[in-house]
């Protein structure tokens, strides 16, 4: 099998008691590497590395272009070996090589090579002063930083909070999901290869309560702490962090309206709200997992719908035609298993192309459960889509927002009043029209109510993983 260490102040290193675990392939549903299994103990000394790099060494002093060189060079690496990094979160999490090749490595790459040309390039501000002072800001690394990244999009993930970090100076220690570690020691393994200097990029694996997670976010030597995943652990995580008064950023649980106005392209909309709830096997926060569509349409859009989810090809994620692999665990196989049991009680139909194998749930579609039931109000995070109608706009805001999340909506319309109307009426964090997933890293992105706090990407980055500091002289002469 393969083996996959902690990688603390430069070295790839076993944990300090030996302790190991392995990692599922969820298709084989066997192990397929051994993984270095730490403790309170390997977070604090993982820690004390950053803090070390961070008060003692070079990032944080050298100048943007230089780091940016660096970090240039390591997008430059990921690329390289991006058969590599693609397979290993393919192996640990089942998602569709297709996917981790063609999009989340070359995205991961691009989160390197944009926050290094951002740090460089994006102004601070001055401010004129009638009094004969001058005042302009600079923005300082906040020091080490805890990042704590989920399971479903593992490269992709880190690197977004990596990325903007290290682009700013700070040190990083990064916690990968326990379902998927492999990734993050080869991302930390091409970082020294790439020039980062030792400690700045730390990796620790293990669990979250009574684990490494808990003693990163517990640590008065950690001063910024980014977590993505569920909305119940960003609770336990701000908790921990106010002991401290660390800032936190958390991109947490999403249940993302999608709807579909009468006037909507049909086929752009189906293709659309097809990618929107099974990319990955629907293990994606922003997914549209629940559908509104306008009653007039309701029988057409969702014939085509339907036929068109039937039509996924799903199978074993390593072969490149594969659209939906197995859920991440059998864990979570039974969560969402679970939740079709659940629909049926509620009153929903279930209408799949299948019946769930192995650690596999096809394609489903729910009709018939009503708006609170758990189904349509709780994120089941699988390939599990609620379609309910709607009549008018006013109702179709109205669903949309009755939910405990806000991380993101969308809708197709032709009308571009419409658009603007209903973006603005949304509580959510993105709303995407006629579209679906498309992102600009410059852009905030974070959600509302019980999806988050705070918002990451471009300067929203830059505020989060620096201290702004007020520089205030007197410049005339007395």
């Amino acid at each position: 099998m393969e083996s996959f260490g902690h990688v603390i102040d430069g070295e790839e290193v076993p944990s300090l008691d030996g302790a190991t675990f392995e990692s599922i392939d969820p298709w084989e549903r066997a192990p397929w590497a051994t993984v270095a299994l730490g403790s309170a103990a390997d977070a604090h000394r993982a820690v004390d590395a950053a803090r070390r790099a961070f008060d003692e060494g070079p990032w944080s002093r050298l100048g943007h272009v230089e780091r940016g060189r660096i970090l240039h060079r390591l997008a430059d690496l990921i690329e390289e070996r991006g058969a590599e990094l693609a397979l290993a979160d393919t192996t640990d999490m089942g998602k569709p090589i297709a996917e981790t090749r063609g999009h989340d490595v070359p995205r991961s790459a691009q989160n390197f090579r944009f926050f290094a040309d951002h740090a460089r390039l994006t102004p601070a501000e001055v401010f004129p002063m009638p009094t004969g002072h001058h005042a302009y800001t600079q923005y300082d690394p906040a020091g080490v930083v805890a990042a704590i990244a989920p399971w479903n999009f593992p490269l992709m993930m880190e690197t977004w909070k990596v990325a903007p970090a290290l682009a700013w100076g700070n040190t990083v220690v990064l916690k990968p999901a326990e379902q998927s570690p492999a990734s993050a020691t080869i991302l930390a393994r091409l970082a020294l290869e790439a020039g980062v200097p030792p400690g700045v990029l730390n990796v620790v694996h293990g669990y979250g309560p009574r684990s490494v997670g808990e003693a990163l976010t517990a640590s008065p030597l950690v001063d910024r702490i980014t977590f993505t995943g569920e909305s119940g652990t960003g609770r336990a995580i701000s908790r921990a962090a106010a002991q401290n008064l660390t800032p936190v950023s958390l991109e947490l649980g999403g249940k993302g309206a999608n709807i579909v106005f009468a006037d909507a392209d049909l086929a752009q909309a189906v293709d659309w709200s097809i990618k929107a709830i099974y990319t990955n096997s629907g293990q994606v926060c922003l997914a549209g997992s629940r559908l509104y569509v306008q009653e007039s349409i309701l029988d057409e859009f969702l014939a085509r719908f339907t036929a068109a989810a039937a039509a996924l090809r799903a199978g074993d994620p390593k072969h490149p035609d594969t659209q939906i692999g197995p859920l991440s665990s059998r864990e979570h196989f039974d969560k969402v298993v679970g939740y079709l049991d659940i629909a049926e009680q509620e009153g929903g139909q279930l209408l799949t192309s299948g019946a769930p194998d192995g650690w596999s749930v096809p394609p489903t579609v729910v009709v018939g459960a009503p708006q609170r039931a758990r189904v349509t109000q709780e994120e089941i995070f699988g390939p599990v889509v609620v379609v309910l109608p709607f009549t008018d706009e006013k109702e179709a805001v109205d669903l949309a927002n009755d939910t405990p999340y806000g991380l993101n909506a969308m809708m197709f319309t032709r009308d571009l009043a419409r658009a603007h109307r209903v973006s603005r009426a949304l509580r959510v964090g993105t709303v995407w029209t006629n579209c679906f997933f498309v992102r600009d890293l410059r852009a905030p992105f974070g959600g509302a109510k019980n999806s988050g706090v705070g918002r990451e990407g471009g300067s929203y980055s830059r505020e989060f993983f620096t201290e702004p500091k007020a520089v205030v002289m007197e410049i005339d002469e007395r």
